[in-house]
């Protein structure tokens, strides 16, 4: 019973995302984007490293972000180029939301 809980998704299974958080260009409104390290990632040129690109898009805003992601060889965060926007903590998504 165990097995079929697993294959099909039950039992409460961790989540592995990574997030972050942007703020397009003229938009007051804060995102949350999630990168899964073992879907998402595509390794780069150099063979070693790994990276993704995300594109967010908040419902009233003229700019839609563009977010490219790198991570290192372990798939940990690295750094990141913000097109149209910017990155912003998790602490400012959670004011906005009034946590």
């Amino acid at each position: 019973m165990n097995f079929l809980k697993s294959l099909f998704g039950g039992g409460g299974a961790e989540d592995r995302g990574i997030y972050f958080y942007v703020q397009p260009k003229m938009c007051k409104e804060i995102l949350r984007i999630r990168v899964d390290p073992l879907n998402d990632l595509s390794r780069a040129d150099d063979g070693k490293t790994y990276w993704c690109r995300k594109l967010a898009s908040a419902a009233r805003c003229p700019f839609q972000a563009e977010v490219e992601l790198y991570f290192d060889k372990n798939k940990r965060y690295t750094g990141s180029d913000v097109t149209d926007g910017k990155l912003v903590s998790e602490a400012e998504w959670k004011a906005q939301r009034g946590e």
